[in-house]
């Protein structure tokens, strides 16, 4: 069984996974109140799912981008756990769990997640041999920003306001955005990540594992 935990921005959620169904899920939209609500909710999962934490035996966890504070909240829980029971912990990149909810197309995507000041962390992916792979390093932008790079079809996904995506379909002959219901992280996605990597032994070393952090002047954001 494994446990996955996506806190890297206001959307949440956690998973329970092993290899053949999802036996529990959830998300929710948190008002900076991760602290406080992940470890009710995850012990409210496990008792609706009827799991017991000796019944987990790997971890994964979003490690972002996102907001600097909401990923050190679901990381340190992570480590917490792996560290006191000794479990393997496979870090999964924010952006690569959007992009492996999406449909793989002839044209090129770029996924979206929230970073704070009115910012997004934004990374590209193309289709190689029929599967979403990365191709650059995850920048920081405004949606504006993003709506004048796209000068060619391009599917787009990830955390939008209705305003902002109400900007982004005016362009619509080049931006193909996906629907609110593709956009929204599934921490059941996040564990089957995971557990592909966990299954080849492609680990993480919990103690060294680090969040990834865009940064506006020298700073963290928040």
């Amino acid at each position: 069984m494994l446990l996955a935990i996506d806190t890297s921005t206001a959307q949440v959620g956690l998973a329970l996974y092993d290899g053949t169904q999802v036996l529990g899920e959830m998300t929710w939209t948190t008002r900076q109140h991760h602290t406080t609500e992940l470890a009710p909710a995850l012990s409210g999962l496990l008792s609706r799912s009827g799991v017991s934490m000796n019944m987990v035996s790997a971890l994964g966890v979003a490690i972002g981008p996102g907001s600097f504070t909401s990923l050190r909240v679901g990381l340190s829980l992570v480590k917490g756990i792996a560290l006191a029971r000794r479990m393997p912990v496979v870090g999964i990149k924010t952006l690569d769990i959007i992009a492996a909810a999406q449909p793989v197309g002839k044209h090129p995507l770029v996924t979206v997640v929230r970073a704070g000041r009115s910012r997004i962390a934004l990374g590209w992916y193309k289709n190689i041999k029929n599967e979403w792979q990365a191709e650059g390093e995850v920048r920081g932008a405004t949606v504006d920003d993003l709506a004048a790079e796209i000068e060619s079809p391009t599917y787009v996904a990830g955390e939008f306001t209705a305003e902002e995506r109400g900007r982004l379909a005016r362009k619509r002959v080049n931006v193909l955005l996906a629907s609110p219901v593709k956009c929204v992280r599934r921490p059941s996605i996040l564990a089957e990540l995971a557990w592909a990597r966990w299954q080849d032994n492609r680990v993480d070393d919990a103690a060294l594992l680090a969040p990834i952090y865009l940064h506006v002047a020298g700073t963290p954001i928040q």
